[in-house]
């Protein structure tokens, strides 16, 4: 037989958009198991071995794509952040504030998005404030989060405060503790996790408190 003759077998094409789509399923896999076993298990007691077989992965691929425990943490919290839906929460909440002039209209999105977040964040962070004394790599993420979260709460108290916004007196550092209060994890903790209230319940509480803290008061009706 003519060698030419035979048909040439067309070169198989790397399929990269194929490995791509399955590295962000096994890595939403992963997240999605070690959150579970972290939070019903707890940080030191959780091995990576089993959150691999959990999700179906090998420990090396964890460990390639996150570099342990500490790593796990940061992204389930970095995802946290991020919210529901196509658009980080962070970029769907500059947005809206650049697109809204009432303050109280602000603060209730706010709420909204707190109502949002929280219970995705706010368990994460604490479960790496037990961890944080026995892994100095938690206790580093941790304080990295806390330093984070009140430079963007400076930053909606400086917008607020440079729009004209805030109540009379009220200082750039007074209105970013007070946002930076009602958005921490130990807030959540003691009314979510502690007390049981309703998610909504809480979002009402964050959002009439920032009003009350913040904004001018609304003048008494007079009879």
């Amino acid at each position: 037989m003519d060698l030419k003759s035979r048909a040439v077998k067309p070169k198989r094409r790397y399929d990269v958009s194929g490995r791509r789509r399955q590295a962000a399923r096994n890595r939403e896999a992963i997240l999605d198991v070690a959150r579970r076993l972290f939070l019903a298990e707890g940080y030191a007691t959780v091995t990576v071995s089993r959150i691999a077989t959990d999700a179906g992965v090998s420990v090396e691929t964890i460990y390639k794509a996150f570099g342990g425990k500490p790593g796990l943490v940061r992204a389930i919290w970095e995802r946290g952040l991020e919210g529901f839906g196509p658009v980080p929460a962070e970029r769907r909440s500059d947005a809206m504030r650049t697109g809204e002039t009432d303050a109280r209209r602000i603060i209730e999105n706010w709420g909204a998005l707190t109502m949002e977040v929280a219970p995705l964040t706010a368990p994460i962070m604490l479960l790496a404030r037990e961890a944080a004394s026995s892994d100095p790599e938690v206790a580093d993420l941790l304080a990295q989060a806390d330093e984070a979260r009140l430079a963007r709460m400076e930053y909606n108290a400086r917008d607020l405060l440079e729009r004209g916004l805030l109540r009379p007196g009220i200082a750039l550092d007074e209105a970013r503790d007070v946002l930076w209060t009602y958005s921490s994890a130990e807030l959540y903790e003691l009314l979510v996790v502690r007390r049981g209230w309703p998610i909504k319940r809480y979002g009402r509480f964050v959002v009439d408190g920032i009003v009350a803290a913040l904004l001018p008061h609304a003048d008494p009706l007079v009879s």
